[in-house]
């Protein structure tokens, strides 16, 4: 769907140097999460590098700040964290057990992740995945959650089974609408059966064939902050409907409604509404395809240049379900823009690679802005976009700072 109201997100020169800058002192030494000594690995956490920003420990959410995002595939240690609940402990990979069931499926029918690898063909995809409340920070007036940046948003690469040939396999009735996961995280309250998170998609996405029940992330077993041993990865659409710890798949013949599928949770108003409006829950649809975005990855934000030099700009598009087909970017707040060279995905669901040089002429400071269209017409705003209760789906066009000495 589409958000038509806009709003300007007025930042001083100062304010977005500062901004820009939050986090910058580059040190060496990762930092390791959920373990107590310096070597994580798949049941004990995942290393993360230094500069990873930390917005909430518990549960535990960080962001990559946009420098940090300059890799065609994005490592472990640079991938935002998005949890709803408290990681498991103790996993047992060769105890796993995946349960398919539901009200309409053929016969429930358990997996173990061994079955998985062994009776079903096992691709390798790089897919985009990027919370649907990143750059939330951005709105005016302020939208409760986690504060997102930039950040949250990362192209690794996963390796799985489809999910639409386990399900082939196990039968799925023809009153078959919608998936639901779940996962073995805990709830914040550690209420026995109580989860977190529960949320899921329709039975046409389920079926696309990048969709994968995915055990592997860069060539090497998913690190549990990513949803070891086991996570669901659906292209182009919202990271909270990429299940993690996923231990079942409950086949629905209705739209799913476990925990954050329901109510205001990760929906924005069918239609346009005012800055700060309360919106009923009835008024509210559920986000499905990711809007067309950029990011600037490199030079870092709030560099020092000489006056002449040539910057050689770079960073990566994506567009949910669509394609991106231009980049275009600007240094004077819009007034012209200048075409970026940008790469085809690798895949169907993959960021792509932009590059384009720009000379600064004049000292003073600048800021570069990008600006992403899709195959579709659709291009970014160059305003934070309709404003919503919860800040979801800000595709505003990423901007870095410059001063030209």
């Amino acid at each position: 769907m589409s958000l038509k109201i806009s709003q300007t997100h007025a930042i001083s020169r100062r304010n977005f140097l500062a901004h820009s800058a939050r986090g910058s002192a580059l040190l060496a030494a990762p930092m390791i999460l959920g373990s107590k000594d310096s070597k994580a690995n798949a049941t004990s956490g995942v290393a993360k590098h230094a500069e990873m920003r930390v917005l909430n420990d518990r549960p535990l959410n960080m962001e990559s700040p946009a420098h940090l995002l300059n890799d065609n595939v994005t490592p472990a240690d640079r991938l935002f964290v998005r949890n709803n609940g408290l990681m498991p402990v103790d996993v047992d990979e060769a105890a796993w057990i995946l349960q398919i069931d539901g009200e309409a499926v053929a016969q429930p029918i358990n997996f173990s992740l061994d079955a998985l690898k062994r009776d079903f063909e096992v691709v390798t995809l790089q897919m985009t995945l990027e919370c649907g409340g990143n750059g939330r920070s951005e709105f005016d007036p302020p939208a409760p959650g986690n504060q997102w940046t930039t950040g949250a948003v990362g192209c690794p690469r996963w390796t799985g089974v489809r999910l639409r040939d386990v399900l082939n396999r196990v039968g799925v009735n023809p009153n078959a609408r919608y998936i639901g996961y779940y996962g073995a995280d805990q709830h914040l309250s550690k209420t026995p059966g109580k989860y977190p998170i529960s949320r899921g998609v329709p039975m046409h996405k389920a079926f696309e064939p990048e969709t994968l029940l995915a055990f592997a992330m860069n060539d090497a077993p998913i690190p549990l902050a990513h949803g070891y041993p086991l996570r669901l990865v659906v292209g182009g659409w919202p990271g909270s409907v990429c299940g993690k710890w996923l231990n079942r798949i409950s086949v629905r013949d209705r739209v799913h409604d476990g925990p954050k599928m329901t109510g205001n949770a990760y929906r924005v108003p069918c239609e346009p509404v005012a800055r700060g409006q309360p919106v009923a829950d009835e008024a509210m649809c559920i986000i499905e395809s990711m809007p067309i975005k950029s990011l600037i990855t490199t030079p870092k934000s709030g560099i020092l240049v000489e006056q002449g030099d040539t910057l050689r700009l770079g960073g990566f598009a994506w567009a949910g379900d669509e394609v991106v087909s231009r980049v275009e970017l600007s240094i004077d707040f819009g007034a012209t823009w200048q075409a970026a060279t940008l790469s085809q995905p690798v895949n169907r669901f993959a960021w792509q690679r932009f590059e384009c040089p720009m000379t600064v002429a004049e000292k003073g400071y600048f800021e570069i802005w990008a600006r992403a269209t899709d195959t579709q017409g659709r291009s970014q705003p160059m305003v934070v976009p309709g404003w919503n209760p919860k800040g979801y789906l800000n595709n505003a066009c990423h901007r870095i700072a410059v001063q030209v000495v």
